[in-house]
């Protein structure tokens, strides 16, 4: 007996996602025309993230109902997740344009968020897209400046962010936070999700004032920031917290600044001053940008790797007999770009194996999407090792069984550079076209590793192939001990520049507001 929809859409409630999609399965194969059977197909793949199953059904669902805006939303999730970027922003654009209200609104928030890894976008498209998602924000909310005469007290400095628990992507800002001149500033931790602690590295000080506000709505957060009288509101991750980056829109400090979590503009006009470098966002294209940049002398991405780490071991070419390239970033990176250029490589490369690792290859049919990709270029599968998630221990151990790491472009690696190179593994990038494409190129500078960035694609390809035949057993053994004492883990510099950055801004913002009020300055 065929099963029915209801009997499908039953198990999909209860959470037997398994049960559903083999229902499912069924139902399509007997109705080949329904909708419904489709698109709970498609869900249900999506919910235990089978990406892969998921797109197909939701093209076979748009078959039927191709202006199905809130389809296209979803049929560009999946297609985010499997690296297929370009297709995901016409997916967005489509509901931008199409949808009611709520739908539009979804879309051009996700749109914000994803524009500076599409490689078919430019700078200046870009910061279309991030203003209009800003405007979309904003409103009719009257966001003035609030000026405060500060008395003789410590500046009141406040990071917010979501991740302050989590030690692995803490090691990009904590040796900062924890660096600062407490006798010369107050600082407050604003915290979304769990509370940091000394595993994620932060060094408990009885005078830091940490909020625990997961929850807490953007405006009541803004009127406890102002109550507070926070001087300084630094915002920590940027569009990976897309929820809360609007609370720079009510304008709940004096100054309010943008730091690390970026990789491109804000787009959002009450962001006073962006953190970067020279590597990452030259003086030409600073007009793509809302905020006022603020240069760092070496890269605005130190890191201090305060936890355990496994030894680095030596290259795996050694026993292999063969170079394994590799690339432990997320699967959302694997732009068709960054297979085109790595394709290129191992064509010249015949014996070169590629090992990826990340958790959207624990699905079946999501490496069935990337092989058949890879196919399509020319390079087949027994070229390639594709491993899914692991615990960050046995993450960083993977790097055990990779010679050289290759980015991914347009958005490169930051963590994952970092985590690397930390391992003794060369990283090798490009100068690319956009701050999301020089990420790694500002890492490498400061470690003094500038020889591993190649001018363009061309110049990728001969830094990787040089590297085939270089002594990467000696590399190894090296590179730790070198990117520890570059300016690459030096966080307490950066952290005197920021301190300095922090004083000056809010001073001569008090200067103009004194000067506003008609007082002598």
């Amino acid at each position: 007996m065929k099963p029915t929809l209801l009997e499908a859409d039953r198990a999909q409630v209860a959470g037997d996602y398994a049960g559903a999609i083999d229902l499912y399965r069924q139902l399509v194969a007997g109705q080949s025309g329904s909708f419904e059977a489709w698109y709970g197909l498609a869900a249900a793949s999506a919910t235990v993230g089978e990406w892969g199953d998921a797109l197909a059904a939701y093209e076979r669902a748009l078959d039927i109902r191709p202006f199905d805006a809130g389809l296209k939303i979803n049929q560009a999730e999946a297609m985010l997740a499997l690296g297929h970027v370009t297709d995901a922003v016409h997916g967005y654009r489509f509901a931008v344009a199409r949808g009611e209200a709520p739908l539009r609104a979804m879309a051009l928030r996700n749109l914000a968020c994803i524009a500076p890894g599409d490689p078919a976008l430019d700078n200046s498209k870009i910061l279309e897209i991030r203003r209009a998602w800003a405007a979309q924000q904003a409103g009719t909310l009257n966001a003035g400046r609030p000026h405060r005469k500060r008395g003789p007290r410590r500046l009141r400095i406040a990071y917010y962010g979501a991740f302050f628990a989590e030690r692995n992507w803490m090691k990009m800002y904590m040796g900062v936070l924890n660096a600062h001149d407490r006798s010369r500033f107050e600082v407050n931790l604003i915290v979304d999700g769990d509370l940091p602690s000394a595993a994620s590295g932060y060094l408990d000080r009885d005078e830091d004032r940490i909020w625990q506000v997961s929850g807490v709505p953007n405006d009541e957060l803004a009127r406890h920031i102002e109550a507070a009288e926070i001087d300084v509101l630094i915002d920590l991750n940027g569009y990976s917290h897309k929820s809360r980056l609007p609370l720079l829109v009510h304008r709940a400090a004096p100054l309010q600044i943008a730091w690390n979590g970026m990789y491109g503009t804000t787009g959002f006009p009450h962001v006073d001053v962006l953190i970067a470098d020279d590597a990452v966002l030259p003086e030409s294209e600073e007009g793509h940008y809302t905020e006022r940049i603020y240069r760092v002398r070496h890269t605005y991405l130190p890191f201090n790797v305060f936890y355990e780490t496994p030894e680095v071991a030596p290259p795996p070419s050694v026993r292999n007999g063969y170079i394994t390239f590799g690339s432990l970033n997320s699967a959302y990176k694997l732009t068709q770009q960054t297979l085109d250029i790595w394709s290129q490589l191992l064509r010249q490369i015949p014996s070169g194996r590629l090992l990826l690792r990340n958790s959207v290859l624990d699905g079946a049919s999501n490496r069935l999407d990337l092989i058949s990709r890879f196919a399509n270029l020319g390079v087949g599968s027994d070229r390639l090792t594709l491993l899914g998630k692991a615990d960050h221990q046995e993450f960083l151990r993977t790097y055990d069984e990779i010679d050289i790491a290759l980015d991914v472009f347009p958005y490169n690696g930051g963590t994952t550079t970092a985590e690397a190179l930390w391992q003794g593994v060369p990283v090798v990038t490009f100068n690319g076209d956009r701050w999301a494409g020089r990420t790694s190129r500002s890492i490498l500078n400061a470690a003094g590793l500038s020889e591993w960035v190649g001018d363009d694609v061309s110049g990728f390809i001969e830094i990787a192939r040089g590297l085939v035949d270089a002594d990467l057993a000696s590399i190894r053994l090296r590179q730790r001990q070198k990117i520890a004492t570059s300016p690459a883990c030096d966080v307490t510099s950066l952290c005197r520049e920021l301190e300095t950055l922090y004083r000056v801004e809010s001073e001569r913002l008090a200067d103009v507001s004194i000067t506003e009020s008609g007082a002598r300055p």
